[in-house]
């Protein structure tokens, strides 16, 4: 972690004591803005976006005296429920991912967008970094010092050595049948990999994870695709390598070549995944003005959202202990979130922490 857990945890506590000496008002507890049912968040089924949820669902609850709940289910239903009004809250709506229908309610005005919780997670072409800048802590001396982006791979191919078929490189895609190995598969073509690298497709996401933390630990060579926000993207230093930058119309086309990509032409960058916060039917035209403007205000670097699915993984806890986390361990990430509210929220929040 970034910062000693012991002197983040002592400094939100005093800022807590603090806070307590300072306001009558942090007896009395929060209505929720009037609002007067339970606030509904999607409960997704991936890690990232229920850290993101249950953080909200402690500060509205501890600090706002909002009642709260879950639904589970996977991203398309889970919209669907919030067109519907069964969800009032998803604290990840991915803006370059999301369907029609979605849109097309949004266009209407039926549901609503907040501002992103994220805008800074990249996908991409990794490598270690210690095989451009070296590792002196583990005695790890650069390989391949002058690697920037995709187009000085051919001369690194033999660092990266396919053990099935030696004349050539490894570069580890997407698992079969995703979206993104298509993407990459043109890309391979246009950016010319394809004549040094043999185009390696694991079964699951758990074997492409594990090939790129085998090779880490043992201080080996590894190229491939990886995205965020992930927990092994927090444990682990990779350096993403550089693409011609993302352009609509050409990403357009990679997208219609996907089939045939040995007939594509142009290739570039994926775009920089940008989630906000969707409010649902029931919600965007109830919420309470001070509840939307700590929705609106919340925001984490996707680089600490790493850090936080790689503390899960580590310590086998779940995404409310990460929220915990979060919220004792980094208070510099959040405090901004409060800016404008009525400070007994801040101190309702302060004083409920461990």
């Amino acid at each position: 972690m970034s910062s000693p857990v012991v002197c983040h945890r002592l400094a939100a506590g005093l800022l807590a004591l603090a806070l307590l000496a300072a306001s009558p008002a942090l007896a009395q507890e929060g209505d929720c803005g009037g609002f007067d049912r339970p606030i509904v968040f999607a409960e997704l089924d991936y890690d990232s976006v229920n850290i993101l949820t249950e953080t909200a669902r402690f500060v509205l609850e501890q600090g706002f005296g909002c009642a709260t709940d879950t639904i589970p289910g996977t991203t398309l239903p889970l919209l669907q429920g919030s067109i519907r009004g069964d969800i009032d809250v998803t604290m990840e709506v991915w803006t370059d991912n999301t369907p029609e229908f979605w849109r097309e309610a949004l266009a209407a005005g039926t549901v609503g967008e907040l501002s992103p919780v994220f805008d800074d997670a990249a996908q991409g072409f990794f490598v270690p970094r210690y095989l451009v800048e070296g590792d002196p802590e583990r005695g790890i001396e650069p390989q391949a010092p002058e690697l920037r982006s995709v187009f000085d791979l051919p001369q690194y191919a033999e660092l990266f050595r396919d053990p099935e078929q030696p004349d050539k490189g490894r570069l580890y895609n997407c698992v079969i049948g995703w979206y993104c190995e298509g993407i990459n598969n043109v890309k391979m073509v246009v950016y010319g990999l394809d004549e040094y690298f043999t185009n390696f497709r694991p079964g699951t996401g758990v074997a492409l994870e594990t090939t790129m933390e085998t090779a880490f630990v043992r201080g080996e060579p590894w190229l491939g695709y990886y995205w965020e926000p992930t927990g092994i993207l927090g444990r682990l230093d990779m350096l993403r390598l550089e693409e011609p930058a993302y352009d609509e119309a050409c990403f357009e086309h990679m997208d219609a070549m996907t089939d045939t990509p040995e007939q594509a032409t142009e290739a570039c960058d994926y775009p920089i995944v940008v989630a906000v916060v969707g409010l649902g039917a029931r919600f965007v035209d109830s919420v309470p003005a001070e509840v939307e403007a700590f929705l609106d205000a919340m925001y984490v670097e996707t680089a600490l959202i790493n850090e936080l699915l790689a503390y899960m993984e580590d310590n086998d806890v779940g995404t409310d202990v990460a929220a915990m986390e979060l919220l004792v361990n980094y208070p510099d990430a959040w405090a901004r979130w409060f800016d404008g509210l009525d400070p007994a929220v801040l101190q309702r929040v302060n004083a409920a922490l461990p």
